[in-house]
């Protein structure tokens, strides 16, 4: 295993001299995935709780879909269902978007962790202790400050040990971005594999690397797990 890493390192993490690979690759795709998907599930998570049922009931539909359905399927369907569709080859801006793959992975990703994003932080919204509104109320807040400086901190704190699951699974997720040609850390491994017949080590690097940013991401949210909800601790006395 040293052997293959020390021969191999730099694919693995950052490199094959032409193109970024590896690591950099798998935390790109892992980074604006999150980041895009959680910022897009905060309005989604608003609306899957409005009183308009026209609203609600589309994004329920649209969490449905996607969290009804393997991720896997989801990419190929990105990556090779949409290109397939003759009026997407026939335009100029989406022929050349679901041409690459890294595009259609990054889709595909962003579209399946803000379903699960928006209905962790719609449950959450839906927990919001009944006190933390009518205290907002009384003070004179509108919706839109209820929902800004009540609603919104509160259940985004709460809904932080579920958060951090899917955050993780979309790291662990990453993995299949292969399947689009993407040069990410698994596809790195099959590449080692395919080159030295040595499967243990191509994928046991593969693994440990995995397993070591797996171990960091847990430790950040639990850092902030007990700094915003040592508030929901018991108090001893």
């Amino acid at each position: 295993m040293i052997d293959v890493f020390s021969e191999y390192w730099r694919v693995y993490l950052y490199t094959d001299g032409y193109q970024f690979t590896g690591l950099v690759i798998t935390i790109w795709l892992f980074f604006f995935s999150v980041v895009i998907g959680s910022i897009l599930a905060v309005p989604m998570a608003i609306a899957r709780n409005a009183d308009n049922p026209f609203l609600s009931r589309s994004v329920w539909l649209y969490t449905y879909v996607f969290r009804g359905t393997p991720l896997f399927v989801q990419l190929l369907l990105c990556y090779t269902g949409i290109f397939s569709l003759e009026i997407i080859r026939n335009h100029e801006l989406t022929n050349a978007f679901f041409r690459d793959g890294m595009h259609c992975a990054l889709l595909a990703f962003v579209l399946n962790t803000c379903a699960y994003t928006t209905e962790i932080f719609a449950g959450a919204i839906r927990t919001t202790p009944a006190g933390e509104i009518e205290a907002g109320l009384a003070a004179g807040m509108s919706k839109f400050q209820l929902y800004w400086h009540v609603i919104l901190p509160s259940a985004l704190r709460r809904s932080l040990p579920s958060y951090s699951n899917e955050v993780i699974l979309v790291f662990h997720s990453t993995s299949v971005a292969f399947a689009a040609t993407v040069p990410d850390l698994l596809k790195v491994a099959r590449d080692v594999n395919s080159a030295t017949y040595q499967s243990f080590a191509a994928f046991g690097i593969a693994f440990l690397i995995y397993t070591g940013i797996t171990f960091v991401l847990v430790w950040l949210f639990r850092q902030a797990e007990n700094r915003w909800l040592a508030y929901l601790k018991p108090q001893n006395d």
